[in-house]
């Protein structure tokens, strides 16, 4: 797949001889790819994004893959911070709160098997930004299907089962997945549920604890976890 290149000046070079290891994804929640690929592009707003896919399939790239784009901000996976050195960022035109378009997966479902394949990610390094950063980002959203990524082999999804319920058990499997416990059970929570029950609500329960108990167990860190408080 060859996308429309539409260069942004908002990059730098991966910090410390750092190389993407995640792919974090993102909704745009403007109005139309339009109106995001200008905000991305524009050096007053110092944000970015490797690729931005459009609602109708169109597949944009603004920042070369090898380059540090600017689309994480603050937060942590895996006990490591500035993701932004350690990651290929990916924008879907989608406002949040309506399904993403079938041009629009069909193309991220296209787009990721190489970048994967390029820097050698597994699927569990595909994450949401509401991953990362659960006390201030919501994106890509309790509407993105990540049980379609994850037939694919582009995710990971838990399997079904339950666990009692206990806060202290699901925030320490959930730091094996690669949550920081320092957010706390409701961020660590909210961060979860959107992503893999996205219709649940309410305090932590039978449910929660089994798919996060087995995500931990199927999808260990292959290096020693230094948790702390999330970094830059």
């Amino acid at each position: 797949m060859q996308p429309i290149p539409h260069p942004s000046p908002n990059f730098g070079e991966r910090r410390d001889g750092l190389r993407p290891e995640l792919v974090v994804l993102h909704y745009t929640a403007m109005e139309d790819a339009t109106a995001a690929l200008e905000r991305l592009s524009s050096p007053e707003f110092e944000v970015s994004a490797h690729y931005l896919v459009a609602r109708d399939g169109t597949l944009h790239q603004l920042v070369d893959e090898d380059k540090r784009a600017w689309h994480a901000g603050g937060g942590d996976w895996r006990g490591r911070g500035d993701v932004n050195s350690r990651s290929i960022g990916i924008e879907l035109d989608n406002l949040g709160d309506t399904p993403f378009s079938q041009p629009l997966m069909q193309t991220l479902e296209a787009l990721l098997p190489g970048i994967l394949s390029r820097w050698d990610i597994p699927p569990e390094g595909v994450i949401g930004h509401s991953d990362m950063a659960p006390t201030r980002k919501f994106d890509p959203g309790r509407r993105f299907d990540w049980a379609r990524l994850a037939r694919q082999g582009l995710a990971v999804w838990p399997e079904a089962g339950d666990a009692p319920p206990d806060e202290g058990a699901f925030l320490k499997a959930a730091e094996v997945f690669g949550y920081d416990s320092f957010w706390g059970i409701d961020p660590v929570l909210g961060a979860f549920r959107q992503r893999f029950r996205p219709w649940a609500d309410g305090p932590l329960d039978a449910q929660d604890m089994g798919a996060m108990l087995d995500l931990a167990a199927r999808f260990p860190p292959t290096f020693p976890i230094d948790p702390g408080a999330p970094s830059a």
